[in-house]
Order: structure tokens, then C-alpha cells, then sequence
């Protein structure tokens, strides 16, 4: 009895296979699917070609291997982070991909060098307050285009105000104590701003 609660039998091979073999399905009686994972691997690529869509080739990778589809190479399990919720309990990207340099490359298209470059060209400080260590890359979120480098409270202060230049003038305006309200003059009495 043990013996038959370890194994179960792909519907679509019709090979008896561990458990493990198959991913969870909480519809179905016994909680797991009914193609193991490999055969459910092979069925969901027939479909999508049947659709027409791109189909990756499946790569054989060794034991304790795993390919990083962003760099190309085949790498021991020792390369990664770990990802609890992934099916095999590591990140998509390996360390070398998913470290600073990776995501200046894939997030701005720009060498640490590079970056490293625009900070000196700076004197090492943001350029708008002119005060502290620009560490964050500004880019337009339009373009795509690299405008500099900020430090954390300037970066974010572009963010919250979304980029608008005609906001960051009210702010400004409004700072200087030039804002956009009615004074008090006399009691029920405003002038308004010219």
C-alpha cells in the first residue's frame, strides 16, 4: 500500500513515476497532475507551436546544472541564488547575470565603466542637489535614455512628482513662496497670484 502513495501513472506516457515527478494540481483528487512534468513540458510545446508561437529548445543540462537563458551558459547550482517559490528552488538569472553590472547592462544598456564615467563627469555628486554621492541612474522612462546620476532622495523625488516638468516648476515656484494661491489681504478680501 506505502508502495502505491509513492508512485503514480503519467496518463500520457503511462509510466509509473515518483510523485515528485509531477507538478501540484489542488482540482484533482490526489492533488498532482496528470502528466508528469516532462510529458506536461512536451504537451504544452506542442500546443504553443500548434498556435504558432516561439517555442524555446529544450536544453539537456547535466545533474546539478542549470542554463542561464540570459547569458547562454550551463552552470553548476553553486552560480545561483535561491527562489523558493521556482520549481526548482533557484533564481531565473545566475549571479553573474543578476549582480549591479547585469542590471545597468539589461535595465539602462550602460557598463558599470560607463556609469562609473557620468559619475566623475559629475564631480561625484548628484546633479541636482549637488551635495550628495550619486549613486541611482536617472533615465527617461520614455526613451529609455540615460540622463544621469542621482542620489536616492532626488531620484525618487523625480519619480514621485512622475517626471513632469511643469510640476517640478510648481514645486519649485511654490518653495520660493511664489505659490499658486489666493493671499489674504482683508477679511474676505484675495489678491491672486499674477
Amino acid at each position: 500500500m506505502l508502495h502505491e502513495q509513492s508512485v503514480k501513472r503519467c496518463s500520457r506516457c503511462k509510466q509509473h513515476k515518483p510523485r515528485a515527478a509531477f507538478a501540484r494540481n489542488k482540482a484533482m483528487r490526489d492533488g498532482l497532475q496528470a502528466y508528469c512534468r516532462e510529458c506536461a513540458a512536451a504537451y504544452h510545446q506542442q500546443r504553443q507551436l500548434a498556435k504558432g508561437r516561439n517555442v524555446r529548445p529544450r536544453v539537456e543540462v547535466p545533474e546539478g546544472h542549470k542554463l542561464c537563458r540570459t547569458c547562454g551558459q550551463i552552470k553548476p547550482h553553486s552560480e545561483w541564488t535561491r527562489n523558493r517559490s521556482a520549481s526548482d528552488g533557484l533564481a531565473t538569472l545566475c549571479k553573474a547575470v543578476q549582480g549591479r553590472a547585469g542590471h545597468l547592462k539589461r535595465q539602462y544598456g550602460i557598463t558599470e565603466t560607463e556609469r562609473d564615467a557620468l559619475i566623475a563627469s559629475q564631480g561625484g555628486v548628484c546633479c541636482i542637489c549637488l551635495s550628495a554621492p550619486a549613486a541611482h541612474v536617472d533615465h527617461c522612462h520614455e526613451t529609455g535614455r540615460v540622463r544621469g546620476v542621482l542620489c536616492f532622495s532626488c531620484n525618487a523625488a523625480l519619480g514621485q512628482l512622475k517626471d513632469r516638468p511643469d510640476a517640478i516648476r510648481r514645486a519649485a515656484a511654490y518653495l520660493e513662496g511664489n505659490a499658486w494661491k489666493p493671499t489674504l489681504v482683508a477679511p474676505g478680501v484675495y489678491r491672486l497670484p499674477s
